[in-house]
C-alpha cells in the first residue's frame, strides 16, 4: 500500500472513532496502535493523550494536537474529494498530519520528535495540554489546528468563561420587582457595555461577549436563573480589570469562573516559522499569517514553554463545530508534505 493511502487510512480511522470531549478512549487507543504500527514508540500518559515519540537529545520539537471533538456525530462519508465528519477539520485532519509526517522521521540520528493528540482541548479543563506543560521543555512547538494547508496561525484570543447564578424568593412581578432573568439580561447587558468602552481596532484586537447558555426556573416559592457567558479577549487584555468588573454587577448572583486564559501572539523570526514558511513555499504555496478570534492550546502552552511556537493545520476553520465540517483531501496530503519539510529543516 503506498505511503498516501496509509496516510488516508490514518486520517479516516480517526474520524471513525467518534471521540467527543471525555469519551476520547477508543480514539486514543486507535492513535496509539496506529503510531506504534508506523515505528514510532507510542503511549498513553497520565492525563489519557496518545503521545509518540522518535528520536533522542536536542533539538526536541513538540507537535501538539487534540484528538476531542465537541459532539455531533455527522455520517462519516467521502465525496468529491473531501472526507466529512466531526473533527476532520477541528482537529483530527492536523493531528493526522502531524502523525504522517513523525512517522518519516523514525530513524532519527539526532534531535527527537514528540506527537501528542491530546484529551480535553474543548473544554474548559484543557486536561491535555496542562498534564504536559510540567512532562516537557521542547526548543520549537507545533500546536494542530486548521490554519489551511498555505497559512501559519500565530495568535489568538484569551478567554474568560463563568456561569452566573440567581436564585430568589418569588413574588409578584406587576409591581417593581425584577425576576432572575430580567436581572441576567440586564447583567448581559452592563457587561456588553463595558466591554464595548474599548477602541474596537480589529476584530482580534477587540473583546467578544458570547452568551452560550440561559436557563430559567419557577418553582413556586423561588425562582432562578443559569446562564453561561464567555468573553474572547485580545492579547494584553486587562483580565484581572473585567473579572472584578463582573463580581461589581453580579450582584446577589453566584459567579463560577471555569476558563481564564490571556491570548497570544507568536513571535514570526523565529527558525520554526522559517521552516514552515520554506516548507509551504517548496509545495507551490504563498504562505499566509492568520491570528484567530477564537482560543486553543497554544494559549496554555505558549506562556508555560516560553520557546517558538505556531499553530499549523489542513482544513477550512469556518467548518469548525459545524454540521457541514470536511476537509479537502489534497489538502491534507499537501500538508503533511509541508510539515515533512518543516521538520527536515529544523532537524537535519
Amino acid at each position: 500500500m503506498s505511503v498516501q493511502c496509509d496516510d488516508l487510512d490514518l486520517l479516516r480511522g480517526l474520524v471513525d472513532h467518534y471521540s467527543p470531549s471525555r469519551q476520547e478512549e477508543d480514539a486514543v487507543s486507535f492513535l496509539v496502535e496506529s503510531m506504534e504500527q508506523r515505528g514510532i514508540n507510542s503511549y498513553i500518559d497520565g492525563a489519557g493523550n496518545a503521545v509518540g515519540e522518535v528520536g533522542d537529545g536536542s533539538p526536541h520539537i513538540a507537535l501538539v494536537g487534540h484528538i476531542d471533538t465537541v459532539k455531533g456525530i455527522i455520517p462519516v462519508r467521502e465525496k468529491s474529494g473531501r472526507l466529512y465528519g466531526r473533527g476532520t477539520v477541528d482537529a483530527k485532519g492536523p493531528l493526522a498530519t502531524f502523525v504522517a509526517a513523525v512517522s518519516r522521521f523514525t530513524k532519527l540520528d539526532q534531535g527527537r520528535i514528540t506527537v501528542v493528540g491530546a484529551v480535553e482541548e474543548e473544554c474548559p479543563t484543557s486536561r491535555g495540554a496542562r498534564y504536559l506543560v510540567n512532562q516537557m521543555k521542547p526548543d520549537h512547538v507545533f500546536i494542530g489546528e486548521p490554519s489551511g494547508w498555505d497559512s501559519i496561525t500565530i495568535g489568538y484570543k484569551g478567554i474568560v468563561g463563568f456561569n452566573f447564578k440567581l436564585k430568589q424568593s418569588n413574588a409578584h412581578f406587576a409591581g417593581n420587582n425584577l425576576r432572575s432573568g430580567d436581572k441576567a439580561i440586564t447583567f448581559y447587558n452592563n457587561l456588553l457595555s463595558y466591554l464595548n468602552q474599548h477602541e474596537i481596532k480589529s476584530e482580534f484586537g477587540s473583546p467578544r461577549l458570547e452568551l452560550r447558555r440561559i436557563n430559567t426556573l419557577d418553582e413556586g416559592l423561588t425562582e432562578n436563573v443559569e446562564a453561561y457567558f464567555s468573553v474572547r479577549i485580545p492579547p494584553g487584555y486587562g483580565v484581572e480589570n473585567l473579572i472584578n468588573f463582573i463580581g461589581v454587577q453580579s450582584g446577589d448572583a453566584e459567579i463560577e469562573c471555569d476558563q481564564k486564559l490571556e491570548g497570544i501572539i507568536a513571535k514570526k523570526n523565529t527558525p520554526l516559522v522559517r521552516a514552515l514558511l520554506q516548507g509551504i513555499r517548496q509545495e507551490g504555496g504563498q504562505p499566509t499569517f492568520k491570528k484567530k478570534t477564537g482560543t486553543s492550546d497554544m494559549c496554555v502552552i505558549g506562556p508555560e514553554w516560553k520557546c517558538p511556537i505556531v499553530a499549523y493545520g489542513p482544513g477550512d476553520s469556518s467548518l469548525d463545530h459545524t454540521p457541514d465540517e470536511h476537509i479537502i483531501l489534497d489538502d491534507y496530503l499537501r500538508s503533511i508534505q509541508v510539515m515533512t519539510n518543516a521538520l527536515k529543516s529544523l532537524i537535519l
